[in-house]
């Protein structure tokens, strides 16, 4: 596969079957983590290293069915217990995911449900300005906001609390922004009215402080991070943050504008893992001075994303920083290692995040990734 396959709604998800909070085996996952604990710590204090991660993603759950809290759970469960009959070095996890507008719903803004697909918000501010004067609830207090921490009660109750689960997909300020306030007037108050777009990028930023609190509160050591997306556990940290909107931006005027409010929920929140989406390469020195990156997430192959990353100055870059790489490959175990052998530099932390359809082709791809990286 080295396309990427637009018949499909979502190139990253794999077939499950659902599976019954009673009927999971609670004892066979405790095992399974408990047998992946110590490379993990090794990898967490080594300079260098690599990490295999077989993403198990129930689709559904990432779209129209998210808001039936059984149905997610059950599917869910259904791919951890399928997750454990792949090599790999960390554990699946579970995931309270209701749509990317749980920030947006602080200013009023409902969700949109298609028939089918995942929640959608539409702008409702037509000025920075704006929104900036909309009297925002705290998360928690919204529909949304309840719905989730419902889903995460829902989750520990079903589950006795024996399973990871990550908070909800926050997304970074400026992603939320960007979906609030329509477009052109964001990038017109980025030129005109610069205060007023960090005004709101930190007003948005107190709200996400605030419901991620919440929900780690809930939570407690059952916490995996840094989250949606991400490989997760309860031994990393950080608070994971979808930041795809850098694209838009020059490096001077993210760094000046959309950075403090990043820097702020890193700071708050031990360390912060970035994501964008598509090819983010001439980002890199600038995401680089994010402050507490634990984490930097990327596509590196056709089939992940229709826009992926060149893999050897991701390799490079971040060599000998102490930030781990997470590479997101879809693709056959031939395919995951031709981008590994491209990203691969002696002192890189680097988790190589695979998608390969039986353990047969993951233990191949396993195999592969750690000759090539040891």
């Amino acid at each position: 596969m080295n396309e990427f396959d637009v018949s499909i709604s979502d190139s990253q998800a794999t077939a499950v079957a659902p599976l019954t909070p009673g009927a999971f085996d609670y004892a066979a996952y405790a095992n399974y983590a408990a047998a992946k604990r110590d490379s993990i710590q090794r990898f967490l204090t080594a300079e260098s290293g690599v990490l295999v991660y077989r993403r198990m993603r129930a689709g559904e759950c990432f779209s129209g069915q998210c808001r039936n809290m059984e149905y997610s759970l059950a599917m869910q469960l259904g791919a951890l217990q399928k997750s454990m009959a792949y090599e790999a070095d960390i554990p699946n996890f579970l995931e309270p995911w209701y749509g990317i507008g749980t920030a947006a719903a602080a200013f009023g803004i409902d969700y949109v449900w298609e028939e089918g697909q995942a929640p959608a918000i539409r702008p409702a501010f037509a000025t920075v300005a704006e929104a900036l004067a909309c009297n925002a609830r705290p998360i928690e207090d919204t529909a949304c906001g309840r719905h989730t921490l419902d889903m995460i009660s829902f989750f520990m109750e079903k589950t006795g609390g024996e399973l990871p689960i990550s908070l909800c997909d926050m997304q970074s300020p400026l992603n939320v922004i960007c979906n609030m306030v329509d477009s052109t007037a964001i990038y017109l108050a980025m030129m005109d009215d610069p205060d007023a777009v960090r005004a709101l990028l930190d007003k948005v930023a107190g709200l996400i402080l605030g419901f991620a609190a919440e929900q780690t509160a809930l939570l407690g050591e059952t916490l995996a991070s840094p989250g949606h997306g991400f490989p997760s556990s309860c031994l990393f940290s950080s608070t994971g943050l979808s930041d795809d909107n850098i694209v838009m931006l020059s490096n001077e005027m993210y760094f000046d504008l959309a950075a403090p409010s990043f820097n702020r929920i890193s700071s708050e929140r031990c360390g912060a893992a970035f994501h964008s989406c598509g090819d983010w390469a001439d980002k890199i020195d600038t995401v680089k001075q994010l402050d507490g990156l634990f984490m930097v997430d990327g596509a590196f192959s056709q089939a992940t994303d229709p826009n992926p990353n060149d893999p050897e100055p991701f390799g490079k870059a971040f060599a000998d920083t102490g930030i781990i790489l997470n590479a997101r490959i879809v693709g056959s175990a031939n395919e995951v290692v031709d981008v590994v052998n491209k990203i691969w530099q002696p002192g890189l932390k680097l988790i190589v995040t695979t998608y390969c359809q039986t353990p047969e082709e993951q233990q191949r791809a396993y195999e592969m990734v750690r000759e090539t990286c040891e």
